[in-house]
């Protein structure tokens, strides 16, 4: 069966707000994908956007030539053409797919991949699938305006106590570029909430997505707590939390025993004004107010570094073969963020073979924070940390993580705030023989 995707400009509603902007089937989010594990996916891209186009399948060790890197492993999908994608998707989880080309992304192009693990213990009784975004197009301008902008105007700069953070400001106290008017959940803005629906006393898994652009989230549903069962579609040893937090381009598996009423799931822009807003509801009652905050916000929120990998997905100690170290950094004058001194187009390939061992050491020479992505690989982080593909670098820290080499091919590794990707934070793992 091959699924069929349409690229096209698109009228949605926000909530009571009508915004122009590009879309996968004329909805916000996309339509949701979901096979099983080791399924064959085939999709098809029609393209009729006024830009080329592509389809990144975020956090799938895929075939090279399937990952949608415009001229690294794909030619762009011109404007009225289409490309079909064909894969296996070899380990379940929580994915999505978006656009590779410039800052399409913080349109309205991207949606749920979702994979299910036959064998997978099924402790929990509903599920739902929420996707955090951060919103300007059709509103503030578009994208590639901003862009434009920070380009000409450079970004606002923080406070000098950016540091590695504080259990209040966990990413220091520069958190973003850009000012964002509204911030979703499933399309929506607070005023017209999108609500799950459940029966007191149901486990219900939520699989967090983060699609935005330039905010990472801190995420808890009032009156809960939390446990989370897996990042980036790899199971942890379960943790309990009442919030955590979300930078772009990760993914959270979640569960909670749910209480009897209604409940305000929130993602507050970590460091920004605003928050996304829905609903769980359990009984009938009022709904709480769309600016309400709950307190389990106001605690210090889990991320990947208080996490372990489960026995099952730990990779098997070994010495490193090869290390790369990549230092983040931003040019003196001018919107270019850079690794190992050089933009995109100008840096030079990490080399690496197959079978090796590889280290990246990420070297966080800024004063913002960088959730990095690996594409066609899982990593570790640390000794026994979580196996993921997106992680938050802390303001100047450095993150160690690990992966095997068992995926030839050529293979990004950037910045997901795709403002500081697009201005040239990203380079290429290149496998030689």
């Amino acid at each position: 069966m091959t699924r069929t995707l349409t690229a096209a400009p698109a009228t949605v509603d926000l909530g009571g707000v009508q915004v122009q902007t590009w879309a996968y089937d004329g909805r916000l989010p996309g339509p949701e994908i979901r096979l099983a594990r080791d399924e064959v996916l085939r999709a098809e891209l029609r393209n009729t956007l006024p830009q080329p186009t592509t389809v990144h399948w975020h956090g799938i060790a895929l075939r090279n030539d399937m990952d949608g890197v415009p001229d690294l492993n794909q030619a762009p999908i011109a404007q009225g053409s289409s490309f079909t994608y064909e894969f296996a998707a070899s380990h379940a989880g929580t994915y999505f797919f978006h656009p590779h080309v410039g800052t399409q992304l913080d349109r309205g192009l991207y949606a749920p991949l979702i994979v299910n693990d036959p064998d997978e213990p099924g402790d929990y009784d509903a599920e739902a699938v929420v996707v955090l975004d951060d919103w300007l197009d059709g509103v503030a301008g578009d994208p590639d305006q901003e862009l434009e902008r920070l380009g000409r105007e450079g970004m606002n700069m923080g406070g000098m106590d950016m540091g590695g953070g504080t259990p209040e400001a966990p990413l220091g106290s520069d958190t973003g570029d850009v000012v964002y008017p509204y911030y979703l959940i499933n399309g929506r803005i607070g005023a017209d909430p999108v609500t799950v629906t459940a029966t007191p006393g149901q486990r219900l898994r939520l699989r967090i997505i983060n699609a935005g652009s330039d905010t990472a989230f801190r995420v808890a549903l009032g009156g809960h707590r939390m446990t989370v069962t897996h990042t980036d579609g790899f199971p942890v040893a379960p943790a309990e939390t009442d919030c955590l937090l979300i930078a772009m381009g990760e993914r959270y598996d979640v569960t909670v025993t749910l209480d009897d009423g209604v409940f305000p799931l929130v993602a507050s822009a970590e460091g920004k004004d605003g928050q996304g807003f829905a609903l769980v509801r359990t009984a009938s009652g009022d709904a709480p107010a769309p600016d309400v905050r709950p307190v389990e916000l106001n605690t210090v929120p889990l991320d990947a570094a208080r996490l372990r990998a489960t026995d099952a997905v730990l990779l098997p100690a070994r010495e490193p073969d090869r290390t790369h170290v990549l230092d983040l950094g931003m040019a003196n004058s001018g919107y270019r963020w850079t690794i190992n001194g050089a933009v995109y187009g100008e840096h030079e390939p990490l080399p690496m073979r197959s079978g090796e061992r590889v280290r990246l050491r990420f070297v966080n020479d800024t004063m913002m924070f960088h959730p990095m992505h690996l594409h066609g690989h899982t990593y570790q982080v640390g000794a026994a940390g979580p196996r993921k593909d997106t992680s938050i670098v802390l303001p100047m820290q450095t993150l160690d993580v690990e992966f095997d080499g068992d995926n030839p091919g050529q293979w990004m590794i950037h910045c997901h705030n795709i403002y500081h990707g697009e201005a040239g934070m990203m380079t290429v793992l290149s496998y030689t023989e």
